[in-house]
């Protein structure tokens, strides 16, 4: 178990805007920073961070908290992985409290856990037999040596080698206590009914991890040597529970600092071509790894960048297909340039062939936009048969119709029309067709994947709750939120001999909840005032950043909902308004917020003393009086409170 001082030091020093930077562009906003969310889609920024309180809210989906809380998030690890993987990030040693596990905590580990652990088994293990071994070094070595790359290349890429023998792996595994079950599950190894020791996958191959954002490994691509073999040249990990292809990109862990540096993103095919630029000096790059390109993919890139390079090896056959890719792009809101290399070359072997500043130079002045990189394919391919012509330039409006900027669009048109002598009007009239078109399929595809939903009226379900429990729930929230922003602010207040006093926010509040007898009504505000009562007992004011390091989900959600609101107001300052800010007269607030809960409070016990009534009537004629003498006493209080705060009593319940 990691120590709690190793815990301390990783809060102390992680910065969320850097761990979630790897993630989100982040543009500077104020005092914050601003991003599009990682888990909605959206095209205005709703994700903040904040520096200062060292948390991140995302006002699209309602998540939010910590550096720690955002990787389990993102990555789906757990708390312990978290801190491990930033402790790595910042170069802090993880300390260890000895503790024994039970057999049922040591049971406790997910098929997920495992995955994770045997690909990372496997991955330690490729490269092992590599850099150690007889084999790894004379075949698996020597391709690579052959291919031109650099020992720290192939350390940085974690490159491998998966030997001769055809259950090598298989037995290392099963030697270290891995299930032949979690193997098969992992895809790394095969127990056909004929070889019940079991047979590697990836035997007698070259190996390439393949890893997640963070850089946890989710599978491997694999390269045969042998060209007298007949079998695919490459051969990678089948779907599993942690890998799924369509939402990996080959080389993004090594690459999305450089993304995100240069604000574009080098889109290849191959393994090679990543490592090959990677060894060039050229890291903002990344493969598809020979999938076609898939939204998830794409949505990857978006955390970075939204301008994109796709380059294509000069003779490739598949340029024409790869105009779907580009639609993609398109829809998804990219900026889209496209280069052919000269033919023969592709990124690979032209990065072996030239210095960077060659490669960069190239990539950045024959790099085309789409629209001429279409039409110079499309083309030459129609010679000079008119018909051709026009489907060629349908084609090219038809791709202009996948973007969803009206302005990019019109500008797109203007560049075909001076580029073909064309009518701006007919190839508007194009593009509305083409929309009509592009519209009438993703109607037909709803229409066939969706079934009929029956509309039933939903009856009222018992924990549905009327105006006045919403009210008092708002104002429970309010107050916590108040004590965990301002907690330790210091209050100066006068008692009923006019005599000054001191208090702070968090003392104030607690003695208005305790003063009433409050039971609260949300259960992560109990969890929050268990924890303040027992710092007040230790002398110690417990407000919001004592929160933040504390692996409660919930907890954590809530002191980002407090410490993080949206700054609708914030670019008012450039017409001279400045708006007062939430806790500018913390002292009037706390007063008026504790009032306006005693109001609520006041309702609520009228409303629960009235439900009451009938029942006393007939049966205790004793309580059912003074029930009536209870509830007019709270309706004087309610009638004394609304005079302080101000209120019309016509407005209120």
């Amino acid at each position: 178990m990691i120590s709690k001082q190793t815990i301390d030091k990783i809060f102390s020093t992680i910065r969320v805007e850097e761990i979630v930077g790897e993630y989100v562009q982040l543009k500077r906003a104020g005092s914050n920073f601003k991003g599009l969310s990682p888990f909605h889609d959206e095209k205005t920024p709703s994700f903040v961070i904040s520096p200062s309180k060292q948390i991140w809210k995302d006002f699209s989906t309602g998540k939010g908290g910590t550096a720690i809380s955002f990787l389990m998030e993102i990555e789906n690890f757990t708390y312990p992985e978290a801190l491990r993987h930033a402790a790595k990030k910042y170069g802090i040693e993880i300390e260890e409290d000895q503790q024994e596990f039970s057999e049922e905590a040591k049971q406790a580990q997910t098929e997920r856990d495992l995955l994770y652990k045997i690909h990372e088994v496997a991955n330690n293990y490729f490269q092992e037999i590599l850099w150690d071994s007889e084999e790894g070094k004379s075949i698996g070595l020597s391709y690579f040596k052959e291919r031109e790359l650099r020992d720290d290349i192939i350390k940085k890429f974690q490159l491998g080698y998966s030997p001769e023998k055809k259950n090598a792996f298989t037995m290392y595994a099963l030697e270290k206590g891995y299930s032949k079950d979690i193997l098969e599950r992992s895809g790394l190894s095969i127990f056909p009914e004929n070889t019940p020791a079991g047979v590697d996958r990836f035997r007698e191959r070259v190996i390439f991890p393949i890893h997640s954002f963070s850089g946890r490994v989710l599978g491997f691509g694999a390269r045969i040597l042998k060209n007298n073999v007949k079998t695919a040249k490459y051969l990678n990990s089948p779907e599993t529970e942690i890998y799924h292809k369509s939402n990996v990109l080959y080389g993004l862990n090594q690459s999305k600092q450089a993304i995100s540096r240069k604000n574009v993103c080098l889109l290849v095919e191959g393994y090679m071509d990543v490592i090959s630029l990677h060894m060039s000096g050229i890291e903002n790059v990344v493969a598809s790894s020979g999938t076609s390109l898939t939204t998830e993919q794409i949505k990857l890139i978006k955390r970075l960048t939204e301008n994109v390079t796709i380059l294509f090896d000069g003779d490739n056959a598949g340029i024409k297909a790869s105009f779907r890719s580009i639609d993609m792009l398109l829809t998804e809101g990219m900026n889209i340039r496209v280069l052919l290399f000269p033919e023969g070359d592709d990124p690979d072997s032209f990065a072996r062939k030239h210095p960077q500043e060659y490669v960069d130079k190239f990539i950045e002045n024959e790099a085309t936009d789409f629209i001429d990189f279409k039409a110079e394919i499309l083309l030459k391919e129609a010679g000079n048969d008119p018909i051709k012509k026009a489907d060629a330039i349908r084609n090219i409006v038809k791709s202009i119709s996948f973007v969803q900027n009206a302005l990019k669009r019109e500008v797109y048109l203007k560049e075909v029309s001076t580029k073909f002598g064309l009518s701006e009007q007919s190839l508007f009239n194009e593009l509305d067709v083409q929309k009509q078109i592009t519209h009438h399929q993703n109607t037909q595809q709803l229409k066939d994947t969706n079934k009929p939903v029956k509309l039933e009226i939903v009856p009222k379900q018992e924990h549905d709750i009327d105006a006045i429990e919403f009210n008092i729930l708002h104002q429970e929230n309010k107050l916590i939120d108040t004590m965990l922003m301002f907690g330790d602010i210091v209050l100066e207040r006068k008692n009923e001999k006019h005599e000054k006093y001191e208090v702070t926010v968090i003392e104030e509040i607690l003695h208005h909840f305790e003063e009433e007898q409050y039971d609260f009504q949300i259960e992560t505000n109990k969890k929050i005032i268990k924890n303040i009562k027992e710092g007040i007992e230790n002398d110690e004011l417990r407000a919001g950043n004592f929160f933040i390091t504390l692996m409660d989900e919930d907890i954590t959600l809530k002191v980002a909902d407090a410490l993080i609101i949206p700054d609708d107001l914030s670019n008012w300052s450039t017409r001279n308004i400045f708006p007062p800010a939430i806790g500018d007269h913390i002292a009037e607030e706390v007063e008026a917020n504790i009032l306006i809960h005693k109001y609520y409070y006041i309702h609520f016990m009228i409303k629960q003393l009235t439900v009451g009534l009938e029942s006393y009537r007939e049966g205790d004629e004793e309580k059912y009086y003074d029930s009536i003498k209870r509830i007019m006493i709270l309706n004087q209080l309610s009638v004394q409170i609304i005079d302080k705060l101000g209120w019309s009593p016509i407005t209120k319940i």
